[in-house]
């Protein structure tokens, strides 16, 4: 949810007295909401009247406090067995409606694991992400899917298992370059058996699980074996894998360390706060990853750590213990709440010393220097906000803005897209695309005037903010189309601004219109401002492109086997996952689309023909 300033509407209407005296002494979590309805904030307690009550007494309410309390219109609680429960209750709730006033974590990907698909009998490793519902391995999670492909390609250097799809392999009839440069052992034609392809595999998932120190004598058992066969050439082999094994382990592997840890570090100031959380898996070092959860106002790191931990790992694997860097209040209290919810002892400690010292001060020298970056990016971006806005003019300073851009290929798969910034940078969770329908091939103009209106109708169906200046990707015309559009939904409140190429489509060449006025801006040569806008339009043209190739690439994957007869939605699916695309079909003998399921000798040989006649 986003920020507000001052001039929202204050709430007049709660009887805090008459609340308070029917509130249950249970455990339990709170919802305080606003006259629109919005929850601002969520806690929880021990104990609810007592917690509640504790934010009408004047005189030891905060800044903050007073500033939320003159806006409850109402409070809802919900009561728990447990102040653990409560916890759980109140992070998964802060996560789906992300209140005002709560330290929230904005992180909405799933992470990454390795996946092994060990009932196979050539298995794969491969980059995995989502749920884990086929059968075999998962190795992770890892902090990025930069960190999983770099482990990846570690793994085919020292143990040649391939990571190729499971059609390219089926249909594979000589070895692929992974072979030629020694990448992978190629048993899609069988240059390797069954039993030489299970070791390599084998040594992997101990590599994986983080038995490295096992997995090298063992490859020093081998190499002296076949030495004393005489057998030089497959012994130099392995003394390579060796070295290469080594080298590997020296950089990833935490010396100490040989469970699951993660060390978790917070900076806070001037309103920002930044986490830094180290995975070490199986005492391998599996990288980084930085937070900035969205925060109200100023919070002590110990403040942010108490509510970052159980939001972070609400919905993703709990290591065995959580090194932070500053000692939490309800520590407790959070280690029963993650222990109960991962199934095991989940321990938490800030005290440390030796090898675990040395890490967490890494930890916190990282999440420092972040934060001193991303103020200096904060500052440097509300400086170009406040020359726009006085280049163009406004009594404010903008807080929200929002593109809009046409894609499409001769009049073909139109996309419009909508991207948002606020004063911190790209709200990618606000972005949107929309198919254009019904307008004649190649009209611009129709295509803005539909965009705007369908994006402005929800507006004032309360489903988003509106913005103080929308920018028009076009010249005069799209936004006299975008005006009309906003003027038909009686919105006349936003600030429309077109951005019309310049000579030869330079950067910095831009000409800027306001609607109703007929001269363009005179904006002034190299204004921070200009930069802005060169930002928001170059990210509404990417965002939009991204989304007609794809609408255009579903439409050419699909549009040759929709023609077909008896070849429903499922069945082209299968078709073409069973053959790596729509290529990978184009090239199938009968026989081979018989081999899909559902797909008869008649069915497939309508399939062929197709095809074949089209080469025709």
């Amino acid at each position: 949810m986003a920020m507000h300033d001052e001039s929202d509407a204050v709430a007049e209407g709660f009887d805090a007295k008459a609340f308070l005296k029917g509130l249950t002494k249970r455990p339990g979590i709170y919802r305080m909401l606003d006259v629109r309805g919005e929850v601002i904030y969520i806690g929880k307690a021990k104990n609810l009247k007592n917690r509640v009550a504790s934010y009408f007494r004047s005189q030891t309410a905060s800044p903050k406090q007073q500033a939320m309390v003159r806006r409850i219109e109402a409070i809802e609680v919900t009561m728990t067995h447990t102040e653990g429960e409560a916890l759980l209750l109140e992070s998964q709730l802060i996560k789906r409606y992300k209140p005002r006033y709560n330290i929230c974590l904005r992180d909405d990907k799933s992470y990454p694991f390795i996946y092994i698909s060990t009932e196979q009998d050539f298995p794969r490793i491969t980059f995995h992400r989502g749920a884990k519902k086929l059968p075999g391995k998962y190795y992770g999670p890892y902090p990025s899917a930069g960190a999983v492909r770099e482990t990846l390609k570690l793994l085919q250097k020292i143990f040649p298992v391939r990571q190729c799809e499971d059609s390219y392999f089926r249909n594979r009839s000589r070895p692929c370059l992974q072979h030629q440069i020694e990448r992978c052992t190629a048993p899609c034609v069988g240059l390797i058996d069954k039993q030489n392809y299970a070791q390599d595999l084998e040594n992997s998932m101990l590599f994986l699980d983080g038995k490295g120190n096992l997995l090298i004598d063992r490859l020093i058992a081998k190499m002296e074996a076949a030495a004393a066969r005489l057998e030089f050439e497959q012994a130099a082999a392995y003394r390579d894998q060796i070295m290469r094994l080594r080298s590997v382990l020296e950089k990833h592997f935490v010396h100490g360390e040989k469970g699951d840890v993660d060390i978790i570090a917070c900076a806070a100031k001037a309103g920002v706060a930044c986490v830094q959380v180290f995975f070490i898996r199986n005492g391998q070092h599996l990288g980084n990853k930085i937070f900035f959860p969205k925060m109200p106002t100023d919070h002590e790191p110990a403040s942010v750590l108490q509510a970052f931990i159980p939001q972070y790992y609400l919905d993703r694997p709990v290591p065995n213990e959580l090194l932070v860097s500053h000692d939490i209040e309800q520590k407790t209290l959070l280690m029963e709440m993650l222990s109960s919810h991962a199934g095991h002892h989940v321990a938490i400690a800030s005290r440390l010393r030796g090898d675990r010292l040395r890490w967490l001060n890494m930890a916190c020298s990282n999440a420092e220097n972040a934060l001193l970056s991303k103020l200096s990016d904060r500052q440097g971006l509300y400086a170009r906000y406040v020359n726009l806005a006085e280049e163009l003019g406004c009594q404010e300073v903008p807080k929200r803005l929002e593109c809009f851009d046409i894609s499409h290929t001769q009049g073909d798969q139109t996309i419009a897209s909508c991207v948002v910034f606020d004063r911190e940078g790209p709200v990618k969770s606000a972005y949107r695309r929309f198919n254009i329908e019904g307008v004649k091939p190649g009209d611009d103009y129709a295509a803005i005037h539909q965009a705007v209106a369908r994006r402005f109708k929800r507006l004032k169906e309360g489903e988003h903010e509106a913005p103080d200046i929308l920018f028009i990707d076009g010249g005069k015309g799209q936004v006299n189309e975008a005006q009309k559009a906003l003027a038909d939904l009686g919105i006349n409140s936003v600030i429309i601004v077109g951005v019309a190429k310049g000579p030869d489509r330079k950067a910095g060449m831009e000409k800027l219109l306001m609607a109703g006025e007929n001269q363009p801006i005179d904006f002034t040569p190299g204004a921070s401002g200009l930069l802005l806008i060169q930002h928001i339009r170059d990210e509404a043209h990417r965002f939009a492109i991204s989304g007609h190739r794809q609408r255009r690439g579903k439409a050419k994957k699909q549009s040759i086997l929709e023609g077909i007869a008896g070849l429903g939605v499922k069945r082209r699916q299968q078709l073409l996952k069973q053959f790596g695309g729509l290529q990978g079909v184009s090239r199938a003998g009968v026989d081979a689309l018989c081999s899909v399921d559902g797909i008869s000798r008649q069915l497939a040989q309508r399939i062929y023909d197709t095809f074949h006649q089209q080469d025709a």
